[in-house]
């Protein structure tokens, strides 16, 4: 499967972001490795699948909200590789409502839609609740929400080439679960500083990476998360507009769009040194747009 899942990447483009500011900021447009497997996804999806057909599975179950990119991409992957799928999708009342584009994608490609209760989607990461999970789905290998997890960060290292670890200074992502920024720390060269873009408000995603990397040269910034996750104001939609009109590239309002802002916003603050050059990684997740 690995030859299979490099071989459905697209090239990856760079493009020089036009600014006013005495820095290099070019972005690394991951968007647009594949259609549908997008961004950071196609990385952390990858090896966990190949370890899903190395240990037989037929089915794949993973985790996601209403709106959520790994729930889409999964679907898709599973279903291209020739596996099964299943979603477990936090809030049981959507049960009961029409399907949102990001869910209506999934079902279209044969991904099994199981709805719980935001209380029980909470103890995703609970060994009762896994093991209830195994018994009502058997022979499925559990992907963790946002695809994070020790196979995913094998996968998101490799989204630092070697001409990037030697021509940038600075990497920025956005952050959702961990597994990217992390990928990219263990990558990175201790000269490199990995700066992220929080899209959840709070310190535990910090937590959480620390537990994977023993390296210091990064930190996660929460002050542009807009409230939290999938939330944003007339500000940072504006702003969005803006860039999009000026630089020609598509972003999402949930993650690289508040990335982007903050980056912004550090420029005019003077955060960045003089002719740091600055690697910005958009990680996909434009299927958010439709929303």
């Amino acid at each position: 499967m690995q030859t299979c899942f490099d071989n459905i990447a697209q090239d990856v483009i760079y493009q020089k972001i036009r600014t006013e500011y005495p820095v290099q900021l070019t972005i690394k447009r991951l968007d647009l490795i594949h259609p549908q497997i997008s961004g950071n996804k196609f990385y952390k999806l990858k090896y966990n699948l190949m370890e899903a057909q190395r240990l037989g599975y037929k089915t794949v179950l993973s985790f996601g909200g209403a709106y959520s990119n790994h729930i889409a991409a999964t679907a898709y992957a599973a279903q291209y590789f020739g596996f099964q799928s299943i979603g477990i999708i936090r809030g049981e009342e959507l049960a009961h409502r029409p399907l949102n584009a990001t869910l209506s994608t999934a079902q279209q490609h044969a991904m099994q839609l199981h709805f719980v209760s935001r209380e029980n989607y909470k103890k995703k990461q609970d060994i009762e609740f896994l093991t209830q999970l195994q018994r009502q789905f058997p022979n499925s290998y559990i992907i963790p929400e946002g695809g994070s997890n020790d196979l995913a960060i094998q996968g998101t290292r490799e989204i630092l080439s070697p001409t990037d670890q030697l021509n940038y200074d600075i990497i920025c992502c956005a952050v959702g679960t961990g597994g990217t920024i992390t990928g990219l720390i263990e990558a990175c060269h201790n000269k490199q500083y990995i700066l992220g873009f929080s899209a959840l408000k709070g310190n535990f995603l910090t937590d959480i990476v620390q537990g994977y990397t023993s390296k210091t040269n990064w930190s996660i910034r929460d002050d542009y998360c807009f409230g939290g996750y999938a939330k944003t104001s007339a500000e940072l939609l504006s702003f969005i507009e803006q860039f999009e009109q000026e630089q020609k590239i598509p972003l999402d309002p949930i993650y690289t769009g508040k990335m982007l802002y903050g980056i912004f916003d550090l420029l005019k603050q003077g955060y960045f040194a003089a002719n740091k050059r600055i690697l910005v990684i958009h990680s996909g997740g434009l299927q958010g747009r439709r929303h």
